[in-house]
């Protein structure tokens, strides 16, 4: 049963519908006791996850089924939040129509971040993942709301063609749509009526992890929210500051408070992650402290430490994801390994509530409803990128001149990759460009 599982869902190059992407036919290729649906949706203003709950709850759980048999998994919990109300009705009705003792909800807290994964195993089972860790080295599989109904489908022949999107912040009409993958991310500004600012930036994901990206670039596999921002909010500003100045900042301004580390989630968890004692060494200057610098390597970028936690701007999240690449380019891995037994007796104290941290944000303006289309998006033109997860990028196997219909595989893992996935044509069309990305034009 695994191996039919696995193939289908590789076929279908299903990956992760969030975050870096990991291809799914390689995570539930695995043996464990327990697998999470992350439905936590803890970034503020995004709505998709709890839409996807709520409309495509059935097939939800027939995803969340087919990974607890492909895994072996005996216990399956759909992690959410009480205030998902429509999701927690029809997901319950959907498990009870199934007649599913295995599947159970699990409510979270209103928390940031309770959608990472550490943070959500321990809150669901009580168990820490080691540091360096995944959720897998805990006996569990943790899996995105969209990637089940993607899954589901995939069970059926179908390729991951369209995703679930929130257009939301400073536009006329915040919404969540279901959009063909490769659609420019301007025309989905133009269907939530456009932008109320002028000139604005715009943010790829939510407004913690989010990245800026400009109005011409393709909505791809992991895109879960679209927000529209002025260009000179806060949260703009903030993500646009040169590694230079964030770096300068940090030797001259932090005074090792402790506010950062106060509130980092791994280091609650129990992980020898102290933010402030890096900001500390590059102060001194103690690059040589290998030691020090090498705990970036546990840091999840959810940047409590710089939006919730420093009070003189700083940013440490972005001191550790400048380390975690030179790290990295210096060929050096994670040599930190501490199992911790329990969390710091302090964290229940520490945790972020989602309110605060949106009025913190400046964005309060915007936490609005974004409710789900039911309207078919048509598009003239898509332009999907050959790399669209973590792994090798597809190889394509069409070229300009050629007519595809929707769901036509149209790139695949090139031969010998470990880590990659399928990519299948979003439109119908003829093929107008192939390079880093395949273009389809509607004919």
């Amino acid at each position: 049963m695994r191996d039919e599982i696995v193939a289908a869902v590789k076929a279908a190059g299903v990956v992760g519908a969030g975050g870096a992407g990991f291809p799914t036919h390689v995570k539930i290729n695995a043996s464990v006791e327990i697998v999470i649906v992350n439905g936590a949706e803890c970034e503020p203003l995004l709505r998709a996850h709890q839409q996807i709950m709520a409309a495509e709850s059935r097939k939800m759980v027939l995803g969340l089924k087919s990974v607890m048999l492909a895994t072996g998994a005996k216990c399956g919990y759909i992690g959410l939040k009480r205030k998902y109300e429509e999701a927690t009705q029809n997901l319950q009705s959907a498990i009870k129509q199934m007649g599913d003792q295995e599947i159970q909800l699990f409510f979270l807290p209103d928390i940031y971040p309770a959608g990472d994964e550490q943070v959500l195993v321990h809150e669901v089972t009580g168990r820490i993942v080691p540091e360096g860790g995944i959720p897998l080295h805990v006996g569990v599989v943790v899996v995105n709301v969209e990637t089940l109904v993607n899954i589901a489908n995939a069970l059926e022949g179908k390729g991951v063609t369209e995703k679930y999107v929130t257009v939301g912040g400073a536009v006329a009409k915040p919404v969540t749509l279901k959009v063909p993958i490769g659609m420019k991310v301007e025309e989905l500004i133009a269907l939530a009526g456009g932008a109320l600012a002028n000139p604005y930036a715009v943010i790829d994901g939510g407004p913690m992890m989010g990245k800026i990206i400009t109005p011409d670039a393709p909505v791809t596999k992991t895109t879960g929210g679209i927000l529209v921002l002025p260009v000179d909010h806060s949260l703009i500003t903030q993500k646009s500051t040169t590694w230079q100045m964030i770096a300068n900042r940090a030797k001259a301004v932090c005074c090792n408070c402790l506010a950062c580390t106060d509130v980092c989630p791994r280091h609650l968890l129990g992980h020898s992650l102290e933010p402030h004692r890096i900001m500390q060494a590059i102060g001194k200057g103690q690059i040589g402290q290998s030691d020090i610098f090498s705990r970036a390597l546990l840091c999840s970028e959810c940047g409590a430490c710089d939006t919730f936690g420093c009070s003189m701007g700083l940013s440490p999240r972005r001191v550790n994801a400048e380390l975690k690449k030179q790290l990295g380019k210096a060929g050096i891995k994670n040599p930190h390994n501490n199992n911790p037994k329990q969390v710091l007796a302090t964290r229940g104290n520490r945790l972020i509530p989602t309110k605060r941290l949106t009025a913190r944000l400046g964005i309060s303006q915007y936490d609005v409803e974004a409710p789900l289309s039911t309207k078919e998006i048509i598009v003239q033109e898509v332009m999907l990128p050959l790399s669209q997860h973590i792994g090798a990028p597809a190889k394509a196997i069409v070229k300009v001149g050629d007519k595809v219909t929707k769901g036509d595989l149209i790139g695949v893992i090139p031969e010998g990759a470990v880590v990659g996935a399928n990519l299948h044509a979003s439109i119908s069309g003829q093929i107008v460009k192939v390079d880093t990305s395949i273009g389809i034009r509607a004919v």
